[in-house]
């Protein structure tokens, strides 16, 4: 399956608590079983081990901007109206807190996994019970989301066939652009890649305890042809990319 995650802004917390609402530069596993459960209506206190098998590899097109929004509630009002504490008291102060996002980031994901549970997200996606968003509520998806339902080699799509929503039109005469991956699984025959830990598995979304667990995963930068680039807006080729992608997988 190929989703491409792109809008006015997105939000991929791996700590966000209290006051400080982080985003990592990319999508987060979390994130993106997040987005799963919530269109097949799934509950947050339902068991999380069937995504376990799943797999990503996300290439990021267009990073975007990092943003921070300033963010307060309660402020201004009497000490009778302020927001209510765990003690049963009000607060006399507003509650301040920085929430981050990316603004104009376009990433694409390559996701594989048992081809039922992939059927059944896919389903989901398209007939969502809530809505998908982009790390938060807020963040609602540009169209299309899924580009690609049953590719037989998403990874290859990757690289060769789905168009590239870059920020700038590759310089004339170049034949190929370079372009960052993060994986989940140590790349072969890829770049030489940087290694890092995240803290995006997700134990369990039930309120109160939510829990998470670490992973590895690598970066690399991938020269690929520029004749992939898709001037913006990149709309019609995307289309012109799903069309082809969905006459593929009619029954003949």
């Amino acid at each position: 399956m190929l989703l491409r995650l792109a809008g006015p802004l997105q939000s991929w917390g791996e700590r966000s608590v209290f006051g400080n609402r982080d985003t990592l530069p990319f999508p987060t596993r979390s994130g993106l079983i997040g987005m799963f459960a919530a269109a097949q209506g799934r509950h947050r206190d339902q068991n999380l081990d069937a995504y376990g098998a799943l797999g990503f590899t996300v290439r990021i097109d267009r990073p975007g901007r990092l943003i921070e929004d300033f963010h307060t509630v309660g402020g201004g009002l009497p000490a009778s109206r302020g927001l209510p504490t765990s003690e049963g008291k009000r607060r006399d102060t507003a509650l301040v807190s920085r929430r981050h996002y990316l603004s104009d980031a376009v990433f694409v994901v390559a996701v594989t996994g048992p081809d039922r549970l992939l059927a059944q997200i896919t389903d989901a996606l398209e007939t969502p019970v809530w809505a998908p968003s982009l790390g938060r509520r807020a963040c609602m998806p540009d169209e299309p989301l899924l580009l690609h339902a049953d590719a037989e080699d998403p990874v290859r799509e990757l690289t060769e066939r789905v168009p590239l929503s870059l920020g700038h039109q590759p310089a004339p005469g170049r034949k190929t652009v370079p372009v960052d991956f993060v994986w989940d699984t140590p790349p072969e025959g890829m770049a030489a890649a940087q290694r890092y830990e995240t803290t995006d598995v997700p134990l369990s979304f039930t309120p109160g305890d939510r829990r998470f667990g670490s992973r590895p995963l690598w970066r690399t930068t991938e020269e690929l042809p520029a004749t992939l680039y898709a001037p913006r807006p990149s709309s019609r080729a995307l289309i012109d990319y799903t069309l082809a992608a969905c006459a593929k997988e009619e029954p003949a």
